[in-house]
């Protein structure tokens, strides 16, 4: 893990960074289960476009009110809306398996997305990967399979979904390392939203006119509007704040604080829904953390390394 002198972050905006992580990772799952809930009154296809056109409203009302419209305009539109149809397709997965499975269980078996990404970068990027993280995607793809083997028998091909959440969050920050610079965050914010709603909004009204029942359209009441905007809520402004975060601190350190997210989605299950993860379950889990830390921690020795490599050779590739 680097220090803060190392990566020339001062010490107190490393502490700034780990809070707002914190702060981020306390607030996703409290959204996962308001759209759990709300999966018991309406579709997940309808729920997760309620999450995407939120987002896109509360991006464009944020860029009126404050730097102007002209921060939505991105410099290549194509990639970023490529970029919102993943990460929304990604969101629909997830918020299908959530409305039957345990958010933890969900959160846990999504937490195999760095492995998928390690994966990706060395076959689609070409990415130097060593034997020790290819290892370490290894252990990560047996915890998952430990906490997806119990949940198949319970929950069928649904248990899968995390996991098809994993691949399409992977190809999401593929495009997003691509596209590194482009574009501020209402920007992202707003063509994610703009993507999702279209992408999202089409399936809705097409499965409703061949009346697909599973996708039926369902009149929010004025509570349920207002959770529905809850959920758009809480994805931009935690999103903001990781951001944020990732401005004030190494992604190294801040790595450890993602997996608080599966601790406070238990916490949070457990009370609203009685959820909470068996012996196997915390097993997988903590094979997914541990191989995920590592997976970071290398990846930044990597950048060390290569950045290292521009004034002399080094050794090979971890």
């Amino acid at each position: 893990m680097s220090s803060s002198k190392d990566s020339g972050v001062a010490p107190g905006d490393v502490m700034r960074g780990i809070i707002l992580m914190t702060v981020a990772m306390l607030i996703i799952p409290i959204m996962d289960v308001t759209a759990k809930y709300l999966s018991a009154f309406m579709s997940s296809l309808q729920v997760t476009l309620g999450r995407f056109a939120f987002q896109m409203i509360f991006a464009l009302a944020v860029a009126a009110i404050g730097p102007g419209l002209a921060v939505l305009r991105a410099p290549n539109i194509w990639p970023h809306l490529l970029r919102g149809v993943f990460l929304s397709s990604a969101s629909l997965c997830f918020f299908t398996a959530i409305a039957t499975m345990p958010v933890a269980d969900a959160i846990a078996i999504f937490f195999i997305e760095p492995m998928i990404l390690t994966a990706l970068s060395a076959l689609v990027l070409r990415e130097r990967v060593g034997p020790r993280r290819w290892a370490a995607v290894a252990v990560g793809l047996v915890g998952a399979i430990i906490i997806i083997r119990p949940g198949f028998a319970n929950f069928g091909a649904t248990a899968l979904l995390p996991l098809a959440t994993a691949f399409l969050f992977a190809l999401y920050l593929m495009i997003t390392r691509q596209l590194s610079g482009s574009g501020g965050m209402l920007c992202v914010q707003f063509t994610a939203g703009l993507a999702g709603t279209a992408l999202l909004g089409s399936a809705f009204i097409a499965a409703n006119i061949v009346g697909y029942e599973p996708a039926e359209a369902v009149m929010p009441d004025l509570p349920g509007w207002a959770l529905l905007a809850v959920v758009g809520g809480m994805s931009f402004f935690a999103h903001g704040l990781i951001v944020k975060a990732f401005a004030n601190a190494p992604a190294s350190v801040l790595a450890p604080f993602n997996y608080l997210e599966i601790v406070s989605a238990t916490l949070f299950g457990f009370l609203v829904f009685g959820d909470f993860p068996d012996g196997p379950t915390w097993f997988g889990i903590s094979l997914i953390v541990c191989s995920g830390i590592y997976i970071a921690n290398r990846e930044n020795r990597r950048r060390q390394t290569e950045l290292a490599a521009r004034i002399a050779p080094t050794g090979p590739p971890d």
